[in-house]
């Protein structure tokens, strides 16, 4: 029976990727002695956002998440962020392995309007490993599964993040719309003659910043 652990090493933007992507450095420990001759290995990674402090400046991006501050103290739950894998080659002992971490800027997606939200400090972070271990035998291959309690932490620089981000999309961002509204947003660009995406929400925000400046108090 292996006597597995796992130690974060460093989680660092991968900077030759097609898209956005961190990698976790992971140190995996057998402290039995057994030969270990690959290990099928997944993992969860979850954010802990109740064991940080968050400025000001931060509240507004975080609103549609936890609500307002008042309700922290019971909306400030860990949440998903990502499920990975990787396989870990044979090893006696101990070895480092990479884990991709693949990311996306969708602000639809939880974890991305947190990540966003956030100006400076760490991103408390819990990985939850599971998996397939397979060590060498008298006759073959032993087949057994990661234990479920393994886990590890690790605190991620908000600064990672952002610069993640900005290799990918600098000074950019994604917003998913229904075709239809799409289409509709095609039209009133074309019918004012604007010239990209960017200026026909700035005409729209304009007028409706107008319209709440002008509606008389009730």
């Amino acid at each position: 029976m292996t006597d597995l652990s796992f130690t974060v090493l460093d989680i660092q933007p991968e900077p030759y990727s097609a898209a956005p992507q961190l990698t976790a450095r992971l140190r995996v420990t057998e402290s039995s002695g057994a030969v270990v001759h690959a290990i099928a290995l997944r993992c969860q990674v979850r954010i802990l956002p109740q064991r940080r402090g968050y400025g000001p400046g931060e509240e507004p991006g975080l609103l549609d998440l936890f609500g307002e501050r008042g309700r922290w103290p019971s909306t400030l739950k860990s949440f998903l962020w990502l499920r990975c894998s990787a396989l870990v080659q044979g090893f006696t002992d101990s070895t480092d392995v990479d884990l991709p971490l693949p990311c996306t800027f969708d602000f639809e997606v939880a974890a991305s309007k947190y990540l966003n939200a956030l100006q400076e400090g760490m991103i408390p972070l819990e990985l939850l490993f599971s998996g397939t271990v397979f060590t060498r035998g008298q006759t073959g291959f032993t087949v057994e599964q990661v234990p479920w309690d393994l886990e590890a932490s690790y605190q991620l620089p908000v600064e990672a993040w952002r610069r993640l981000m900005d290799l990918h999309f600098p000074n950019t961002g994604w917003l998913r719309l229904h075709r239809e509204v799409l289409a509709s947003l095609a039209r009133f660009k074309a019918a004012r003659g604007l010239t990209s995406w960017e200026a026909t929400v700035e005409a729209l925000l304009a007028g409706a910043t107008a319209n709440v400046v002008d509606e008389p108090p009730r």
